[in-house]
């Protein structure tokens, strides 16, 4: 959800530019750079000693504007005297209109606000929450009500205009700690994505395997004969495929939708060759499109590069006759598929009714036949994950209390507290216990520090952070991949930064984030963690993290698409960087993925975009007009 105060701010240069002749309400414009410093000062002293949590936006309720804050002594010293003040100026997206050849370059960019000094400001600030006040600065007038709008704030100090801002607004994800698994057979994750919703668990019995299939130039059909010698060798033997994801490219000569036609045929005949060898079926998912990002790379610092200067449309009508066949050493390698398997491995007592899995069960811990009990227990975890018996099962599993049954302990409390984090106090218990058993079983003991991280993160225990910070290290001594501790170390300051934000300590705060920005690369991360990690950086006005974090998953074909545009979001107001070539690349891979998406970046705040005013950038209007304004 996005929140005012979590919306971001851009300040745009101050330039000497012409202003309308409308009415200014007595502010002064300087006129040089000696005028403004001379009359900003106090403005100037207070945004830079401002701590960059500190945040503020105007929100709109009707025809009323608000301006929001969530630092009172921040807002007082920053209107400390009679001429300081706020004006609002409200900017009509029809000023960006593709048709017009030119966009008016004066500081006001719309209908500017009689401004509220000091005085006003104080004396109407209202406490709406916790850390959070506003104050009412302007009404729209009715010839702008039915107009797609934004509102820049003039900061003035001495009634001059000392700054300029343009708010923009990030998408807003849910960000959470690491993963950090928990051992049951071996270490298991969660199966977050991105975009998380109810069915989200985890897969006891699974694996994913990813692949490429070059394509022939205008060949569409698979038959299973070409398919089956990648089948066999995978060794399907043991597992089925339960899901493909197909993202099918092609060259980017001839036309878009014959493209996208031709990459979806061959798609579909891939998935339908592959169901061939089994009878469980495929969920199949496919994703075509232009294979612009590579096109783009494979042609830098060759003597083909000046055609990245070109619009779409140009090189498009280019790569035609003779030219065309010039270029297919470079197009042959862009037509392909990235296919991703997932896999589920076979469950041979798949047909055992739940009473019949209970008594095997029992009767293998009685045997002391524990490779088979682990094998049942996996059984009775996905009957659990398909709703069709209820966790109470657990219960009449029985298993005598002893040492050599602990891995079967660890799985039962490890899936509870997977399936459900209400479990966690109930799971730490448990395993505690469990360790008593075996004292030095590092799975458990990694068990137990994963789930302490839940109940310290939200305040259900209290944790010495000199004693936790040794528990984690000390998961060395009992053959814990180092790997895994340094994620977990991540998390220790994740968790950190968050309480000391709370305090506002913000330099302790920081370090904590520089200690997670220096270690995060010791360890694999997934998308999940790439994008919460990016999240975090971002809620702690961190971007340039951010951004750093982000930028080589964003160059990929396959990247995922929250990623990309997460990092669009991030980027698009640097306009030192969108003129830079490899941008393009960006934006063209995004465009492909999801043209909507991307279009939608350039609506208002208010109708979920970063800023229409991102088109004061000739360059991003020029992308926008030649992709969105058809």
């Amino acid at each position: 959800m996005k929140s005012p105060l979590t919306i971001f701010l851009f300040l745009l240069f101050f330039t000497f530019q012409s202003v309308h002749s409308q009415n200014h309400f007595g502010i002064v414009f300087p006129k040089t750079d000696a005028e403004r410093n001379q009359q900003c000062q106090n403005c100037f002293q207070v945004f830079k000693q401002k701590p960059k949590e500190v945040k503020f936006s105007i929100s709109r309720e009707r025809n009323n504007l608000y301006f929001e804050v969530n630092d009172k002594s921040w807002f007082n010293k920053l209107f400390k005297n009679n001429g300081d003040g706020i004006a609002i100026d409200v900017v009509a997206k029809d000023r960006y209109d593709c048709e017009l050849e030119t966009i008016d370059n004066s500081q006001i960019r719309g209908k500017l606000l009689k401004p509220i000094y000091a005085q006003g400001l104080k004396k109407g600030l209202r406490k709406t929450g916790e850390n959070s006040y506003r104050v009412h600065v302007g009404r729209i007038t009715d010839t702008y009500l039915n107009k797609e709008l934004e509102y820049n704030i003039l900061f003035l100090n001495n009634k001059t205009l000392c700054r300029y801002y343009v708010i923009y607004d990030l998408e807003s994800y849910p960000w959470d700690l690491l993963d950090m698994g928990m051992y049951l057979d071996t270490l298991t994750y969660s199966t977050k994505q991105i975009k998380p919703d109810r069915k989200e668990g985890f897969v006891l019995k699974h694996k994913a395997l990813k692949f490429i299939i070059p394509f022939e130039k205008n060949i569409s059909e698979y038959s299973p004969e070409d398919i089956k010698p990648m089948y066999d060798s995978l060794r399907l033997t043991d597992f089925n495929i339960k899901k493909i994801t197909i993202r099918a490219y092609s060259s980017i000569e001839g036309s878009l939708q014959r493209n996208i036609e031709l990459q979806e045929q061959r798609a579909n005949s891939i998935a339908k060759a592959l169901q061939t060898f089994q009878k469980p079926t495929i969920i199949t998912e496919i994703f075509s499109s232009e294979n612009w990002v590579e096109f783009l790379k494979d042609i830098s610092e060759t003597k083909y590069e000046n055609l990245k200067n070109l619009s779409k449309a140009d090189l498009k009508s280019k790569l035609v006759g003779s030219f065309s066949k010039e270029m297919e050493p470079f197009l042959k390698n862009h037509r392909k598929a990235v296919i991703t398997l997932e896999l589920e491995k076979k469950d041979k007592y798949k047909s055992k009714s739940a009473d019949d899995l209970l008594m095997l069960f029992n009767t293998a811990i009685k045997q002391e036949k524990l490779s088979e009990a682990i094998i049942l227990q996996n059984s009775i975890f996905e009957r659990m994950n398909a709703q069709e018996i209820s966790p109470d099962f657990l219960r009449k599993m029985t298993i005598p209390n002893q040492s050599k049954f602990v891995k079967i302990f660890n799985k039962n409390s490890a899936y509870k507290f997977m399936r459900d984090v209400r479990q966690s106090m109930i799971v730490y218990e448990e395993l505690q216990e469990l360790l008593k058993l075996d004292p030095t079983n590092g799975e458990v003991k990694y068990n137990i520090i994963a789930v302490k991280f839940k109940l310290w993160r939200y305040k259900f225990i209290e944790v010495d952070e000199n004693k936790f910070n040794n528990e984690i290290n000390a998961l060395s001594n009992y053959s814990i991949d180092q790997k895994l501790i340094a994620r977990m170390m991540v998390n220790f300051h994740i968790v950190k930064a968050e309480n000391l934000m709370r305090k506002r300590d913000y330099k302790n705060k920081d370090r904590s984030v520089v200690y997670i920005n220096n270690n995060y690369k010791n360890f694999p991360l997934s998308d999940y963690d790439y994008l919460s990690l990016s999240q975090f950086f971002s809620f702690y006005a961190n971007i340039k993290m951010s951004i750093k974090l982000l930028e080589n998953k964003v160059s990929m074909i396959d990247t995922d698409e929250d990623l990309l545009f997460y990092y669009l979001n991030l980027t698009l107001i640097d306009k030192e960087l969108t003129q830079k070539s490899n941008y393009r690349t960006i934006m063209l891979n995004a465009i492909n993925m999801n043209k909507e998406r991307f279009c939608k970046l350039y609506n208002s705040v208010e109708n979920g975009g970063v800023t229409f005013q991102l088109l004061e950038d000739e360059y991003l209007r020029g992308v926008y007009c030649e992709n969105c304004d058809k």
